[in-house]
Formats: C-alpha cells, structure tokens, sequence
C-alpha cells in the first residue's frame, strides 16, 4: 500500500516544469529548511531535488561566510566529506572491471607492508567489514589532521593496534579502509591518486566545479566551515587535503554532483554490473550491514534509499537516492553536528514531497500504555542530562549509566534539545526483558529511535537507540 502511495506524488513531480514544484511544495519545503537550519544554528544549505532525471527544485539558504555577511548560491562550494569515498569505491570497480585487481584478493597482494594486509581483503575494506582500527580516532586528531600527512604518516597512526573484529564477522564504518583502496589505486594503475580520479572519474562524468581541499583558497565562492562549541558558532578548522585524501577530500557543486550522479547510474564510470555491485548491500553473521560499496543501501520512511553522507571539519553533506519514487535529493551545509544536518534535510524534504508515506512511517502503533510511554518520556530526559533518578534503574543498567554511558548519551543527545513528538512504534519482548520502542521527534526530518526494556519487576533494564 505504501508503495501506491509513492507513485501519485512521484506522478505530481514528473508532471512539473523543470526546476519548479508547486508554490506551496515550495514553500513547505523553505519553511522545514528554515526549521532545521535553525534548529541547529547551521549558516547556510543548498538544497536540490531531482525527480524523474529533472531538476525541480534548487536552493540556496542563508550564509556561505559569517564574516563577510555573504549568502550561499546554488553553485557555492562546499567539502563533501566521505561522498568521496563513492569515488574510490568507483575506481576500484573500474580497476577490477579492467582486471588490474581482484575485489577478494588479501590486501597483501597489492600492499604487503600495510598493518593487517594478510588478514583483510579489498571487498571488506571497500563495505567497512575489515575490523581495522580507525585512523581518525585519537585525542590529537583535531590537531594533526590539520595537517600535511603522507600515506606512511597516516598509517604509523593505526600500526602495532589489533583489528577491532574478525575480519567480515561485523560492520563497522572505517575511513582506514578508504585510505588503503586510495594506495591501492595507486599500486595498480601506476597513477597518483589525485590524476586517477580527475582522468578516469571526474572527467567522463563532465565535472569540471570539482576540487580538493587543497583548492581551497583558489575556489571562488568557497563556503567557510563552522561548528558549535557550547551552543555558539564559530569557524571551523580545515582537514589537509592529504589527511582526509581518499576517505574524504573532495570539493564539489550541487550540479557537479548530480554530473557524477548520472554518470555513475548511467554507465559511464563503471559497468551497469560494476554498479549492482556497488549497490548490492553487504551480509555478515550479524546480519545486513546496509552497505555496499562506498554507498548505504539503507531505507527511510520505510522506503529504499541508496547514497551517502560526509561530514568535515565544518561541512556536512547527503546524497541520498529514492528509487522506488525516483527521486534524488542532495544537501550541502557549511556547519558539522549532531545529527548531520545534512541528512536531516534530505529526509525532511523526502517527506515533505511524500506526506503520506512521511505519515505512515510514524502513525503510532495500537497498544499504547500512556503510564509506560511517561516513564519513556521520562527516562529519555533524565539520559539526555535532566535529574538523575537512579530508582527507575535494574543496578546493572544504573551501573553501566554511572561509569559513563550516561555522560556519552547526553553528550550525543544534548545537541537534539527538547522533544517535539515522543511516537509509540510497538511492544515486543526478548528472553525476560519487555521492550517499548518509539520515534523521538526533534522537528522536520529529524527522529531518533529510543526504546526502554523493563525487567519482571517493572525496572528498566535496557536501553536501545540508535
């Protein structure tokens, strides 16, 4: 049902001039741009949707520069984060289509001094199932990113560590991954880098707004980077282009990345093959993973989505892609948060152009128990930092809150601010534990699921998020 649901909006924005919508789509979409950007004191968006192959809506919001009061353009530019890594993902398909390597082979075969290169393969470092530490991690990583780092540099930051996980037994996002394929480029195709992805990506796909952050001072109408330090906004550092290099360097435009979007769908940069297989999502023993290779294949609102986020230093991004509306929607944002507002809005506009399927995604299911659903309310206030009541608590769980599961969940939630919908989304019981699961709301596009799991007495037990 949901699905005849999609096809009459999708049928709506077929049937509208390109680069149009309808005033009031229009202005519903403006209004939860707004909403969000204020919300999360984010200095300016640019926005796009594409439907049916066609441009029908392209915006830009706010200010691409505090300082200088100048407002972002549609063809402003910003850091697209780990969307780079769709583009080594790319080449290494490209690469394997042209049988210069071989997606299972270990990772030895091409760099036997790498740490774990006899252990992991091309295929799990490509869908994050490697278990390789992450090379971002650390207490000096603000610090040392921002600066000039080879290869060797970047890999003395994860050498003598232990995998986090057998290799394929989990998923675990990993930019360490990404560094090693963008090495790995450069072993088999005797190119640097940089030169493979400008010849072999960037041109055939007709991209000629993209960078690197190392393009930076060079770029006109390069938006400045911010982020949030104690609820103020203030001018983020720069990645060096060499730190965040194949896992997360490139430049781009709103109508760049749509370039890349056709050609990499369309056969141009890989085999339409070469991208099933980039589309197809990875399976562990722990179950679907979601992911492919250098793209979630993931759902919202209950409906497939197939594309990717990135977040800097003071960006964040979202490309996400609709099939079954055929529908793709693109987001830049000059500031990093939690949650990214970039993906953000990129759901708040998919249900904006789809309210019902936005509705039946969060009709709250029957059964209700108001007495549990204030005690969720309540329990969900006290983790994100209200007043600490340690009696709705099992002793394990208080335990696990006071030792600092408590401090990292207010430190992840706090930047949500107060709830706007607390929806009831179903009962289900494992082993002992009863769980209440729901969608807490936090304006346009924005829910988190929460649930809390009672024990026999009626304490909470468990907490499940995410």
């Amino acid at each position: 049902m949901l699905w005849l649901c999609a096809l009459a909006p999708s049928a709506a924005l077929a049937q509208s001039q390109q680069g149009q919508l309808s005033p009031q789509l229009a202005r519903r979409i403006d209004a939860d741009v707004g909403a969000v950007l204020g919300r999360t004191q984010v200095p300016g968006a640019v926005v796009e949707v594409i439907a049916h192959g066609h441009v029908v809506y392209q915006k830009a919001y706010g200010l691409r520069d505090l300082a200088r009061r100048l407002p972002a353009r549609v063809d402003t530019h910003y850091e697209i984060g780990s969307i780079t890594k769709q583009f080594t993902a790319a080449a290494i398909v490209q690469l394997q289509e042209a049988g210069k390597l071989d997606l299972d082979a270990r990772l030895a075969t091409y760099l036997p001094d790498a740490p774990h290169a006899g252990e992991v393969t091309l295929r799990q470092l490509l869908t994050h199932t490697s278990g390789l530490p992450e090379y971002l991690d650390g207490p000096d990583i603000e610090q040392e990113a921002t600066r000039p780092a080879s290869f060797d540099q970047l890999m003395a930051r994860i050498a003598g560590k232990p995998l986090d996980f057998p290799p394929g037994s989990r998923w675990a996002y990993d930019n360490t991954g990404y560094i090693l394929l963008g090495r790995v480029i450069e072993v088999v195709s005797h190119e640097s880098y940089d030169h493979y992805i400008h010849a072999h990506l960037l041109a055939p796909a007709g991209m000629t707004d993209t960078f690197t952050i190392a393009d930076e001072a060079r770029v006109p109408g390069m938006a400045v980077g911010y982020r949030r330090v104690d609820r103020k906004v203030e001018p983020a550092p720069t990645i060096s282009a060499s730190f965040g290099w194949s896992a997360g360097y490139l430049v781009s435009t709103l109508d760049d990345l749509e370039k890349w979007n056709r050609a990499l769908t369309g056969g141009r940069i890989v085999s339409p093959k070469g991208y099933a297989l980039m589309t197809t999502t990875t399976m562990t023993p722990r179950g679907d993973a979601e992911y492919g290779f250098g793209l979630f294949v993931d759902s919202v609102e209950d409906q497939p989505r197939i594309g990717h986020t990135g977040g800097s230093f003071g960006f964040t991004t979202a490309n996400e892609y609709f099939p079954r509306q055929d529908v793709r929607i693109i987001a830049f944002t000059n500031q990093v948060d939690t949650p990214e507002p970039g993906e953000v809005l990129t759901t708040a506009v998919f249900n904006d152009l789809f309210p019902d399927i936005a509705a039946a995604a969060t009709r709250p299911a029957p059964g209700e128990d108001p007495a549990v659903s204030a005690r969720a309310r309540a329990v969900f206030a006290q983790v994100q930092g209200g007043p600490q009541d340690a009696s709705n608590f099992t002793p394990k769980l208080n335990a696990k809150l006071t030792a600092g599961l408590q401090q990292r969940l207010a430190t992840a939630w706090s930047v949500y601010g107060q709830p706007e919908s607390f929806i009831f989304r179903g009962r289900r019981t494992a082993g002992d534990v009863t769980w209440f699961d729901y969608l807490v709301g936090f304006g346009p596009g924005n829910l988190l699921k929460f649930g809390i799991g009672l024990d026999s007495a009626g304490k909470v037990a468990s907490l499940s998020f995410g």
